[in-house]
């Protein structure tokens, strides 16, 4: 991992857990649309859509970008310090109950432990659809990997404008229970996401995964430009080189559906684990 220098008052602050004063930082009174990143590894850890003004002289913001942030308790129990995930560089400390905002969380962080990027700046992310058996495990696993930004579960491949999840089970619309994946190229490739896809379902089964039956399970990458498509028959060459017989289905994307709001975030909301996804090396 690179990590870019830092000068001694960076250092006493982002290494040795320092504190700078109040209402001296760049970002304490900082308004203008982007993202927040560290200023040691260059990674994303807050929206400026979630920074506010809590006149206590220090960058505050209520949430942080999903797994961004690790909360490590002070020695002495008293505070909560916040630190990068991916490098561990000091930013500051979390507190709750302060109501400030109706999400009832401030990150107190150094302006000198940020770099913040403008919107106009800011890479472009892209889209993967991949649709291997139910949508709810598929979900659960892309959620987990760092440079996902979001995971949507929803339908793809049929031939009906805005299937019910009712018609899609009917078998008659021949959609695939299909996940959209928003990534940024910069931190997880596109590659590392597919490598996942063949290893969290059985590319070998034939419109079933598991206990679920029926052709809204099948096995299908579905490529949104010529560069995914290549990769998507690269690895297929590769696990059929180690000996499986892979059935799973590239197709060009189509229209995307999102599905019911009740089958998002299921197993965050559930608590529940997939019961019929598990991860196997295959590469």
């Amino acid at each position: 991992m690179t990590y870019k220098k830092l000068n001694p008052e960076e250092k006493r602050v982002i290494i040795d857990k320092g504190t700078e004063k109040p209402f001296t930082g760049r970002y304490e009174n900082h308004w203008e649309t982007g993202t927040y990143v560290c200023k040691r590894c260059g990674y994303p850890l807050y929206r400026s859509d979630d920074k506010f003004d809590a006149g206590c002289g220090w960058p505050s913001f209520d949430a942080e970008i999903p797994d961004a942030i690790k909360r490590v308790p002070d020695p002495d129990g008293q505070r909560t310090e916040i630190v990068c995930s991916n490098c561990g560089a000091h930013l500051g400390h979390v507190f709750l109950g302060e109501g400030f905002t109706a999400k009832n969380v401030r990150h107190c962080v150094n302006s000198i432990s940020l770099e913040f990027i403008p919107s106009k700046k800011q890479p472009k992310k892209e889209r993967a659809y991949f649709a291997g058996g139910c949508f709810w495990g598929v979900e659960y696993y892309f959620q987990k990997v760092k440079g996902v930004e979001m995971v949507t579960a929803g339908y793809m491949g049929g031939h009906i404008s805005n299937p019910t999840y009712e018609q899609v089970c009917s078998g008659v619309t021949g959609h695939a229970e299909t996940v959209e994946v928003v990534f940024d190229p910069a931190l997880v490739s596109y590659e590392e996401l597919a490598r996942l896809f063949f290893e969290i379902h059985d590319p070998t089964q034939i419109n079933r995964q598991g206990p679920d039956k029926g052709e809204q399970y099948r096995s299908v990458v579905f490529y949104v430009s010529d560069e995914q498509k290549k990769t998507a028959f690269k690895l297929i060459k590769t696990l059929e080189k180690n000996g499986l017989n892979i059935v799973t289905e590239v197709e060009k994307a189509t229209t995307f559906w999102k599905a019911e709001d009740y089958h998002q975030d299921y197993y965050q909301k559930s608590g529940k684990k997939p019961y019929c996804h598990f991860r196997s090396k295959r590469f």
